[in-house]
């Protein structure tokens, strides 16, 4: 297949590019810089120059190609709500070109939008609204377009998708405030839980997703059930050489700031009807196990 691929530069888009290209398709990346376009030049792709606010030119890719992944999102925390819907105006922009054909629309949603709902699985829908939870935006355009017959399935990432080169995760957020304030912090008893997926096997998990081309169908890239808030804050403290700390929730909105909704969640997620419907199965590293070996430390 051809496949528009958007984020095809960022850190997770770059390897669903490898890996599609790996795969035997062929791939139009999408490109908002002349560096991006270069990058993906270099991967072994074809360009398409736009961006996400032009949504003439996200739908003239779309219409150039046999499918889409949409990876891309503008990660502006400070504008948070406003990335999330323009999210929305772009996956309904995709889904205008894509009516009528039965081409598939991959889209990248998130496991923390099931937080607070006990074990995160596929088949359960998102625990908030959009005004409650911005990212939830997302979720309901998909559905909107699946409402329209559109071949459309969804990728939900672990909090924390990591590997060699991940410059503005979570994790990286954590670790550079921790820096900045002396003391690596959790928040309560820590016992909160984020789940992580290395990148490839998130890549793979996409190429699945694409060749599968179920209808309406969620997969969940997590690669373990969870790890808690307070084992990723002694990680960083003792490759720091800084303070590990608890801190009460009055304490924490001041210490993490726009972070705290983040660092709170309880995410414990599974992945076994991903695995049994795709044959996914993650093999790399998990996420204390990247954090061990001292990469995002460097």
């Amino acid at each position: 297949m051809r496949v528009f691929v958007t984020g095809a530069s960022g850190f997770v888009g770059s390897a669903v590019v490898q890996e599609l290209l790996k795969a035997g398709h062929t791939v139009l990346g999408f490109a908002r810089s002349d560096a991006s376009a270069q990058a993906i030049i270099d991967a072994g792709a074809e360009v398409h120059k736009g961006s996400l606010e032009d949504l003439e030119s996200v739908k003239a890719g779309a219409a150039a190609c046999d499918a889409v992944i949409h990876c891309g999102f503008i990660h502006d925390f400070s504008n948070f709500k406003a990335s999330c819907e323009l999210d929305r105006k772009v996956i309904e922009a995709i889904a205008s070109v894509l009516e009528g054909s039965d081409r598939p629309f991959i889209i990248t949603s998130g496991t923390a939008l099931l937080s607070g709902n006990g074990l995160a699985t596929e088949d359960k829908e998102p625990a908030f609204t959009s005004d409650q939870f911005p990212r939830v935006a997302t979720e309901e355009a998909a559905r909107a377009a699946a409402a329209r017959g559109i071949n459309v399935s969804v990728v939900r990432l672990s909090p924390s998708v990591h590997g060699e080169g991940d410059h503005h995760g979570f994790v990286p957020m954590l670790i550079r405030l921790a820096k900045e304030k002396g003391v690596s912090a959790y928040v309560g008893d820590g016992t909160n839980r984020w789940t992580g997926v290395h990148r490839l096997d998130a890549a793979v998990l996409y190429v699945l997703a694409l060749e599968k081309a179920a209808a309406n169908a969620n997969y969940h890239a997590s690669s373990e059930e969870g790890v808690t808030l307070r084992e990723i804050a002694e990680l960083i403290g003792r490759h720091l050489n800084i303070p590990i700390a608890s801190k009460t929730k009055e304490e924490a909105g001041e210490h993490f700031g726009w972070m705290l909704h983040f660092v709170t969640l309880d995410n414990p997620t599974s992945h076994q009807i991903t695995s049994d419907t795709l044959g996914w199965e993650p093999k790399g590293p998990t996420l204390l196990e990247d954090l061990e070996t001292g990469i995002y430390f460097k």
